[in-house]
């Protein structure tokens, strides 16, 4: 929910989202890879989903010691394009940072990503609901990242296999305020994006081999409570 919208629910308009008493509260994290040719930050293949294990990887991928990773031009541009159809415009000046966290998979110790200075701050999705009526579900940021590698666990085996294949795909983070309310909005929040990409042609869409994914983030509130 934006942060003024919350205080705008009059009393009939919370209980229509009771859920046992409780209001949610719910905010996407959506994560579009972009279809360029290579790597965000080296000349690697990005078509990493035939590729066998750990074929398509260089120097940057692992992080080892050698040249600096130089930003992929194309990556920009359909990022600016994500920008326009959200209803903004892609920032004049936006960086990268160093986002620190430790899983397998990600060999460098950090993510490149952008934090305090995103290409596209603001705008928004409308969505269409099962009554017919239109709700508007505010953007907070979308910014650019490397995507990490991928942890595999086969059946039947109790080691982790790592594949560094996708480590590197440039993609965009859709964060929106927390403006959903149940999961129908969700769900017709994320129909709407994947059509969104998918008619831009900056992503496939294929949330079956993980080119689209979300992180879904709900909170709970007791009807009448304001915290």
């Amino acid at each position: 929910m934006s942060k003024v919208e919350g205080e705008k629910l009059n009393a009939r308009e919370q209980e229509h989202y009771l859920v046992d008493g409780y209001l949610p509260t719910i905010g996407i994290e959506c994560h579009v890879q972009l279809k360029t040719k290579t790597k965000l930050f080296s000349a690697v293949s990005n078509e990493a989903r035939n590729a066998r294990p750990n074929t398509l990887v260089s120097h940057i991928c692992f992080g080892l010691p050698g040249a600096l990773p130089y930003l992929n031009e194309e990556a920009v541009r359909l990022s600016a394009k994500a920008a326009f159809a959200l209803g903004t415009r892609p920032q004049k000046f936006s960086k990268f940072d160093r986002k620190h966290y430790f899983y397998p998979d990600l060999p460098k110790g950090y993510q490149i990503s952008q934090f305090e200075e995103p290409i596209v701050l603001g705008g928004h999705v409308d969505i269409t609901l099962d009554d017919g009526t239109t709700k508007r579900i505010h953007i907070t940021r979308a910014h650019m990242e490397e995507d990490a590698g991928k942890s595999q666990h086969l059946d039947y085996e109790t080691d982790t296999l790592v594949d560094l294949n996708r480590a590197g795909v440039p993609l965009i983070e859709i964060v929106t305020e927390p403006d959903l309310r149940n999961a129908d909005e969700a769900s017709a929040f994320l129909t709407e994006v994947r059509k969104l990409v998918r008619y831009l042609d900056i992503c496939d869409g294929n949330m079956d081999e993980g080119s689209m994914r979300c992180d879904v983030n709900i909170s709970l509130r007791l009807h009448g409570a304001k915290e």
